[in-house]
């Protein structure tokens, strides 16, 4: 079946929905026109959908399955513990179990708090910013992605009429967004480390912390240079305030994620996704001293926090069994494939002629319909023709049998294969040559 088509199950669902759920919808990230393709199940590294048409998954739910579809270990955990009860109104000690994985993993972590997406890892992480400074406004970079939490979305999405040759200006990307949330964000340039400190320096003593992801998926997926990070690092502490690493998506480049590799060890680091096995996670951690905001054993914290289903003991238990497959041999397999893809798609461009290519580390990667060096949001945001070519170049690869984001983001799995990694690459030729048409 190719997409569309106006006789697939997927629109009929599409057209069901519409009636119950606004635009038939309940994640933008899904949408797409003229209807959403709709999974029915998934196995290892692909995915069928309500049609029956079998796809080679490689954005596995935002980059969050790791080790792909129903892997039965993660199955396995997830009955076990579903077998004794799912939640509790106690503590279990699954959730003791996964919170000394992670400070063993990763070395500025010495305390954690659970919650159940990312997009609320970081809203806690800026609170505890604020509750352990005493200060009112956060920086972040222009362009990147933090998830919901309005103070993190600011300027997600600018356009260029809103560019100006000085600072990256606070703009809203939620209608209604108050103008004294706009008044505490400061806005960074990716990359730039002159900019980005003189801003710091500016708004220092205002500022509770810096929030930065190191390889912003929104911002074009291109690694901050390390002597970036580490100039944040060092003006945070002249100033007085925390750096914040977003390891939500990060976390899965290597064994002790994205700081490892940066060389830098953050005051607060946010996790979610590849730790919660398939299932709905988030994390705050860090420094014992600054997670002391949420401890209550003294009456009530800086920091209150509860969360129905925080820390439930079916997600730490999927948690820990995926994080424990995750061993060094399976990062390094994982970043093996993540260069083959990416060699391998660049080479196809190169060899049809089109202009663009690849960015990205270990199993992450987007795919770019530019020339330019992308280092920053506004190197990486599309003009009309290439988000045209982009649009249909995502039509095509779905024809083809794989399945990216439609901004082109991929994000692989442990069950991919060798063949899978050709097929992979020999679709994207395809959908380039199709795209073109």
């Amino acid at each position: 079946m190719t997409y569309p088509d106006p006789a697939a199950r997927s629109k009929a669902l599409h057209d069901r929905a519409k009636a119950s759920l606004p635009g038939g919808n309940t994640r933008t990230t899904v949408f797409m026109k003229p209807y959403p393709i709709y999974a029915a199940r998934g196995e290892g590294c692909r995915v069928w959908d309500a049609d029956g048409v079998a796809r080679i998954d490689c954005i596995n739910n935002f980059t969050s399955l790791i080790h792909g579809h129903a892997h039965p270990v993660l199955v396995e955990a997830a009955c076990r513990q579903a077998r004794l009860g799912t939640a509790f109104g106690m503590p279990t000690e699954s959730e003791i179990d996964l919170a000394e994985l992670l400070c063993r993993r990763v070395a500025s972590v010495e305390q954690v708090r659970f919650s159940n997406s990312g997009s609320e890892a970081v809203m806690m992480a800026l609170k505890a910013a604020r509750a352990f400074t005493g200060r009112p406004k956060i920086a972040k970079c222009e362009g990147a992605y933090h998830g919901s939490y309005d103070y993190a979305e600011i300027s997600l999405e600018t356009k260029p009429e809103t560019w100006n040759q000085g600072p990256p200006a606070a703009v809203a990307y939620a209608r209604g967004t108050p103008q004294g949330v706009l008044d505490d964000v400061v806005v960074l340039p990716f990359n730039d480390i002159d900019g980005a400190v003189s801003l710091i320096r500016t708004h220092g003593p205002e500022l509770a912390g810096v929030l930065i992801d190191p390889m912003p998926n929104r911002a074009g997926l291109a690694p901050a240079d390390r002597a970036y990070i580490q100039a944040l690092r060092e003006v945070t502490r002249e100033v007085g305030a925390l750096l914040v690493f977003d390891e939500v998506i990060s976390f899965r480049l290597g064994f002790a994620g994205a700081q490892a590799l940066w060389g830098v060890d953050a005051d607060l680091t946010t996790f979610g996704k590849i730790m919660g096995g398939g299932f709905p996670v988030g994390a705050t951690g860090g420094r014992t001293e600054v997670m002391a905001v949420f401890d209550p054993s003294e009456g009530t914290p800086a920091l209150p926090h509860g969360g129905t289903f925080s820390a439930n003991p079916v997600t730490m238990r999927a948690g820990i069994a995926a994080m424990e497959l995750l061993d060094e041999a399976a990062f390094a397999r994982l970043a093996a494939l993540g260069d083959a893809v990416r060699g391998g798609i660049d080479e196809a461009f190169r060899r049809h002629g089109v202009a663009g290519g690849t960015t990205g580390l270990g199993s992450l990667l987007k795919i770019h319909f530019t020339d330019r060096p992308v280092r920053d949001y506004r190197s990486a945001h599309l003009r009309e023709p290439e988000a045209r070519r982009q649009a249909a170049f995502f039509k095509a690869l779905l024809n083809e049998g794989v399945l990216m984001a439609g901004y082109g983001l991929m994000a692989l799995s442990t069950p991919m294969s060798d063949d899978d990694v050709e097929a992979i690459v020999a679709g994207v030729s395809a959908a380039l040559l199709a795209s073109a048409a």
